[in-house]
């Protein structure tokens, strides 16, 4: 299991612990102002931050080893993602009494307009938002089962769902990102994880697939490769993230879902 899961989930999938979404969590450590400055001061943030990173490419490989992990172990402290599959998706959004669906601050920045694909989820966020000009005519409060529903509307789009901290193990955002989203692109463009792997990985059913290719299309990390010999896609599960895009995109529902755990070798390397 991911480290998070050891460190706050008691063993098991950290963010299916509801006390990690509680309001008492929230209160604590200055999370609410943590929070605030995050959203108000991202664009000017996320710019500085890419032009270290540019920076930071053309240092020699031990300087960029040590300085990339220095990044990841602040960003596990501070704001941290994991990949979610929607079936334990739906379980966090039942657990949840406040779902307020909110605009992208990552396709804010990359696109420059707005697009509302992430949700508040945990802590009341209108009287830490409300002061934020993008924000402060922008929220939807959902019920449970009209956040499912739009959910797994994006999820047959194929956009893959993650988790966040804000201020570890406080989950306060879930996001629905493609190639638009700041964190994929750190990890695609700059190799600096801010987020784990889902819990699962995928595999290919060979009798079920056709070999149509249109889960490697929408693969977003690589994983899947085309043997022309047997006509077939299978899946590399040192690659897989376990976000559920293949599958989604699958006609003939050849792709599911184990537990990352019981794969000896990807435990290993996780």
């Amino acid at each position: 299991m991911c480290e998070f899961c050891h460190q706050h989930g008691e063993g098991k999938k950290w963010y299916l612990l509801m006390e990690n979404y509680s309001q008492e969590l929230f209160a604590q450590d200055n999370r609410k102002e943590f929070m605030h400055d995050f959203f108000a001061n991202f664009e000017e943030d996320m710019t500085a931050n890419i032009k270290g990173m540019e920076k930071l490419q053309n240092a020699p490989r031990l300087v960029q080893k040590v300085m990339k992990s220095l990044i990841v172990r602040k960003y596990k402290k501070e704001h941290f993602g994991q990949v979610v599959p929607i079936e334990d998706l739906e379980k966090i959004v039942y657990m949840m009494k406040i779902i307020v669906r909110i605009p992208c601050v990552c396709r804010k920045f990359i696109l420059g307009k707005e697009a509302r694909y992430c949700f508040a989820v945990g802590a009341s966020i209108h009287g830490t938002l409300s002061d934020l000009p993008d924000f402060s005519s922008n929220f939807e409060v959902l019920k449970n089962d009209e956040a499912i529903k739009v959910l797994r509307e994006l999820d047959e789009k194929g956009l893959m769902h993650s988790v966040w901290t804000f201020k570890t193990p406080f989950i306060g955002g879930i996001c629905n990102c493609d190639q638009d989203c700041l964190a994929y692109q750190s990890l695609t463009k700059y190799q600096v994880p801010l987020f784990f792997k889902s819990e699962y990985v995928a595999q290919t059913d060979w009798d079920k697939c056709t070999g149509c290719k249109t889960c490697k299309m929408v693969c977003q990390f690589g994983a899947i490769m085309y043997s022309d010999t047997n006509e077939k896609c299978a899946i590399d599960g040192k690659y897989c993230f376990g976000c559920g895009v293949c599958r989604a995109a699958c006609s003939r529902q050849a792709i599911t879902f184990v537990e990352r755990t019981s794969i000896p070798q990807l435990v290993k390397e996780w």
